[in-house]
């Protein structure tokens, strides 16, 4: 009989703590994944509310009203075509074809549904209508479409798909997050639902690429840490390293001898950081690639990102190699690629990135305020700093000299990286850096699908970047 009431005790204690961590992933799994679930549109009450609730305005930083609802309730945007263009896919649009933007994924604000009993009583008492939050973004409009004007003056970026994305590296407040081709969210013809372009596709979040030479921040971080006395390490670039069956070249089958780590990321050479990996071994890359959050599951709380990828089979001594220059299958999106760069200007640490700015209900009840959050520690701050002389060295004297902006210290990484697109081989233009001063922390990434060489391409495009900041921020 006791060993009965033993065997109904432990019974219980075990459904018990069954329940427990149920109840526990439940709430983790609403606090995190809650909003990817609301805003789906398959959710019958997101669709009804939509329907039936007056939505709240969606401001930028600078108190532009970016989104709103117009007298007849329909969901309107910015007069200027080419404003509410610049950042539809920041904002989304009414029919749902822009994935996870603000409209959508901070709907439960939007449309009223973090509203208290109290103030739906109310407003009901009053007769008033059920309306939704404001929503107030760490975004600036202005620059969103000085970035979409600076890819339209650029003699190779012209017409061409893309994406950019600044951050404030110190806070992890996103300014801007633009992809192209852009569209119209009031006039969505017919012509942009066929364009091959895919214009409702979010560039900046949903694109994951091979980062090319801007993988080359990471390799040497690694390198730094595990390869002893590698700065002081004589490397033999001779315009092509044989690895197993294949030659690993440099872009435009460049050659520079007898050269050391510094100089080799000043010029971004490819045959370095190929051999460079294969001399530290691609654990010790991917487990640095991993401290900068490559293979990480991204859940920020205010944005929906790809996740980056590092690869973890098939490798040999050519795909190491290859990894080495951000090749083989790694793959990244420019908003993680920001936050790589954000991370060597914020001393190692990278932090999360943020769009909400203030929540606050049509009767001043703020639900929500700006609060930054460490991501992660990406490297310690002596190899950031080290890092950061030799991105301060490419934007000074190397390949990412068309970033440079009068009165402010730029630095940067190129990249120029090889990919596929409708069976042809085509090269990606990259640009990831910041500025180093405390006034205008800001770091960004300009990406140019087909855009050839970061330098000559991307890098001019961050510099109106970086100008913009310049003369616009405090």
């Amino acid at each position: 009989m006791k060993q009965l009431r033993f065997r109904f005790r432990a019974l219980a204690l075990i459904v018990i703590g069954l329940l427990t961590v149920a109840g526990v992933y439940g709430v983790y799994s609403v606090s995190t994944y809650g909003s990817r679930w609301f805003s789906n549109a398959r959710n019958t009450r997101y669709q009804s509310a939509k329907r039936t609730v007056v939505q709240g305005d969606i401001i930028d930083r600078n108190g532009v009203v970016l989104a709103t609802v117009d007298e007849e309730g329909n969901r309107v945007y910015q007069s200027n075509i080419k404003s509410r263009s610049a950042i539809v896919h920041l904002i989304g649009d009414n029919e749902g074809n822009v994935a996870n933007g603000v409209d959508s994924f901070q709907a439960n604000y939007l449309l009223g549904f973090e509203t208290s009993l109290t103030e739906r009583v109310t407003a009901l008492l009053r007769g008033e209508t059920r309306r939704g939050d404001n929503v107030t973004l760490t975004a600036d409009s202005k620059l969103c479409t000085a970035i979409v004007d600076a890819f339209a003056s650029g003699e190779v970026s012209r017409g061409k798909a893309g994406a950019a994305v600044v951050l404030n590296y110190q806070t992890g407040e996103l300014l801007a997050m633009v992809s192209l081709p852009v569209f119209d969210p009031m006039n969505i013809s017919e012509t942009v639902t066929q364009n091959t372009q895919h214009p409702f596709w979010n560039r900046a979040l949903q694109s994951t690429l091979p980062p090319g030479s801007t993988f080359k921040i990471i390799t040497t971080a690694a390198a730094l840490e595990n390869l002893s006395d590698v700065e002081s390490l004589i490397f033999t670039c001779t315009g092509a390293t044989q690895v197993m069956d294949q030659l690993i070249r440099d872009y435009n089958n460049a050659q520079h001898g007898e050269i050391t780590l510094a100089r080799a990321f000043r010029v971004s050479c490819n045959n370095t950081f190929s051999q460079a990996a294969l001399l530290m071994g691609d654990n010790a890359l991917r487990k640095t690639a991993e401290s900068f959050g490559f293979n990480d599951n991204f859940l920020f709380r205010d944005i929906v990102v790809e996740n980056s990828v590092y690869p973890t089979s098939s490798r040999n001594d050519v795909e190491v190699a290859w990894s080495g220059v951000g090749q083989s299958q790694v793959a990244a999106t420019p908003l993680h690629m920001c936050m790589v760069a954000a991370a060597i200007a914020n001393d190692g640490v990278m932090m999360e990135p943020r769009l909400l700015s203030k929540v606050e209900s049509p009767s001043g009840v703020v639900r929500l305020k700006y609060s930054q959050k460490i991501y992660r520690r990406a490297l310690s701050a002596e190899l950031a700093q080290k890092i950061d002389g030799y991105m301060k060295d490419v934007v000074e004297r190397g390949t990412g000299t068309r970033a440079q902006v009068d009165g402010l210290t730029i630095a940067g990484k190129t990249g120029s990286a090889e990919s596929a697109a409708n069976g042809q081989n085509v090269t990606h233009a990259w640009f990831v850096g910041y500025i180093d001063d405390d006034a205008y922390p800001y770091a960004c990434c300009v990406f140019v699908e087909e855009g050839s060489s970061g330098g000559s391409v991307a890098a001019p495009i961050a510099k109106t970047i970086f100008t913009y900041l310049k003369n616009n921020t405090k």
